[in-house]
């Protein structure tokens, strides 16, 4: 079923929309996958907040024509999958973990703003912490060294009294 003019250009918009606000763009090859399976891909990327759809190649290719991500247009070829996401990590750590225990997946190509990426530096990307990880870890280890800092102090202070105490009791 192919598409008239004006809602190719409304696929363009709205793809065009996704690219502008995001900082990956992860293409896989999701030939012969099941539509069931396709879904549940679909619905946990929803969740991550990751724009995930099939689309075709030509108005992929419109639509990152004079952005940063143009050097991934000469990617688009074949039956692609398109995850786009403003986190960083996302699109990557979803396609990549879909993949790991679906081989029909076939992660072909990735860009992070104008860098190209190869199916391998998309699997580094999709170990990398996401921006919501690594504040939580900052948070922890600041967390940390607060408490660490404010047992210390009473332990001083327990120390003190026990010390007063002793002497109270002497005189």
């Amino acid at each position: 079923m192919s598409l008239n003019l004006q809602e190719k250009q409304a696929v363009v918009a709205e793809v065009s929309a996704q690219v502008a606000q995001s900082q990956t763009i992860i293409l896989a090859e999701y030939r012969g996958i099941a539509v069931a399976d396709i879904t549940k891909l679909r619905a946990t990327a929803r969740q991550s907040g990751v724009y995930f759809h099939v689309l075709k190649n030509t108005l992929a290719r419109r639509a990152v024509q004079g952005t940063p991500f143009e050097p991934l247009a000469e990617k688009m070829v074949g039956p692609l999958v398109y995850s786009m996401s403003a986190d960083a990590v996302a699109a990557a750590k979803i396609v990549f973990d879909f993949a790991k225990t679906n081989n029909k997946l076939v992660i072909k190509a990735g860009a992070m703003g104008s860098s190209m990426m190869d199916a391998d530096q998309v699997a580094v990307l999709a170990a990398t912490p996401s921006r919501d990880e690594l504040i939580a870890r900052l948070m922890a280890t600041m967390n940390a060294t607060t408490a660490k800092f404010v047992r210390t102090l009473a332990a001083v202070r327990d120390a003190n009294q026990g010390e007063a105490a002793t002497e109270a009791t002497a005189a």
